[in-house]
């Protein structure tokens, strides 16, 4: 192993295997760490029973009382956990579409995969009928359905990013319209649970909810790590990409498949939570002062965006609780308008 040591960074060699790490992305991703763990930490000890440190470090230990086991590690820690590995999730997969089109707005809220995912699942759920897995199952058809369709009408010599997002914006526009019309003709009960699940909410998961997600994030994101020498040439554009041998094309649409499953998987546990996977990426560039889309800080931004969310989300009204998704909805919504405020001030 060696390391060669330049201004700013330091290129790791082992054997054939090299990787470059940036000062100041470790300065930022250890932040984003620890915040991660200080809110999570505090959401863990805030609720209806507020439980002390000495207690919930007690209760990791293994020597609390069993009331506190329980509601920490039973019923708190895996809602802090999903929001973590959720927020990875969607963090890459924002990542990963905002590289494919080279635009900021490139992300799978935007373009329209959240809403095919969520046209899945409320298909299962509310006219076919099933059990989770199935509900699972139909998220990932629906969101890697929707991308099909949107790559192929976007698709004329080669896809190019911003026909991409427009035709995107359409297609989420029609299935919004066709899950509001699948929920009014649900039953009344099934429509307001849908409707509630709809919003994007981490309330009432437990381990079983993790199960899926955490799998999906370790099969995933090493696929993802082969493919970011790729992904990162795409940004560059499809010419220089394809001249320095990458097979533009099929790489995309591989990127494509890996973008949305990691949506889709989120989407299918904790309902349709939009903004992360735009702003985590533009958020963790402008931290980092990166040249591209970088795939580790906008994970950790990714994650510590839904976990700071969520916690907003219990505690804004408290007792009562928000979904996690009117947060973020709202976060969203601030952050494109200074987005596009900044993009027409660069004309």
């Amino acid at each position: 192993m060696t390391a060669v040591a330049e201004p700013g960074r330091r290129t790791v060699r082992i054997g054939r295997v090299s990787w470059v790490v940036h000062r100041r992305e470790l300065i930022v991703v250890g932040a984003l760490v620890a915040v991660i763990v200080g809110v999570g930490a505090f959401a863990l000890t805030q609720g209806e029973y507020r439980i002390p440190l000495d207690k919930l470090l007690a209760a990791f230990t293994g020597t609390g009382s069993e009331s506190v086991l329980r509601i920490v590690l039973e019923w708190r820690l895996p809602r802090v956990v999903i929001a973590v590995v959720g927020g990875i999730a969607l963090g890459l997969s924002g990542a990963i579409f905002q590289s494919i089109t080279r635009n900021p707005l490139g992300s799978p809220d935007i373009i329209g995969f959240n809403s095919g995912a969520f046209t899945g699942a409320l298909i299962v759920t509310l006219v076919v009928g099933g059990n989770y897995a199935a509900m699972v199952s139909g998220a990932l058809i629906g969101g890697l359905a929707t991308a099909l369709v949107v790559y192929l009408l976007a698709w004329s010599r080669g896809v190019q990013g911003f026909r991409l997002i427009v035709i995107g914006i359409a297609i989420s526009a029609v299935l919004n319209a066709f899950n509001d019309y699948l929920q009014l003709r649900a039953d009344l009960n099934a429509a307001i649970a849908a409707a509630s699940w709809g919003m994007g909410s981490l309330a009432d998961l437990g381990w079983q909810d993790v199960v899926p997600v955490t799998i999906a994030v370790a099969v995933l994101v090493p696929l993802l790590a082969l493919m970011s020498r790729r992904l990162g040439m795409l940004e560059f554009g499809d010419d220089i990409a394809s001249a320095l041998g990458i097979p533009v094309e099929r790489t995309r649409l591989l990127l494509l498949v890996i973008g949305v499953a990691l949506t889709a998987t989120v989407t299918a546990v904790a309902g349709p939570i939009i903004f992360v996977a735009l702003a985590a990426p533009q958020l963790a560039r402008r931290l980092t002062k990166s040249a591209g889309i970088t795939l580790v800080p906008s994970a950790a931004m990714g994650a510590a965006l839904l976990l700071v969310s969520d916690v907003v989300a219990q505690r804004i009204i408290a007792p009562a609780a928000l979904p996690v998704g009117a947060v973020t909805v709202t976060l969203g919504g601030i952050y494109l308008i200074a987005l596009l405020i900044t993009q027409a001030g660069k004309r």
